[in-house]
């Protein structure tokens, strides 16, 4: 199965814990940056709107959030 590919402001969390950036899987962020297919600069926003964490990530890292409903 091919990766789907991201692009700037969607919306991801992490599927993966990575504790040398402070990141736990399930973190929500935003791509705000395609450095080249499957390398995304994330951005990491706490609810007053600070930046946390910024990263660049892989796809395989990644899982995008969706709002809207899919046809099957």
């Amino acid at each position: 199965m091919a990766a789907t590919q991201l692009n700037e402001l969607d919306v991801v969390a992490l599927t993966v814990d990575l504790p040398e950036q402070k990141l736990a899987r399930g973190r929500v962020g935003t791509i705000v940056h395609v450095h080249a297919p499957g390398a995304y600069e994330v951005e990491f926003v706490d609810h007053t709107g600070h930046t946390y964490a910024l990263a660049t990530l892989r796809g395989e890292q990644l899982m995008q959030l969706r709002y809207e409903p899919a046809a099957a």
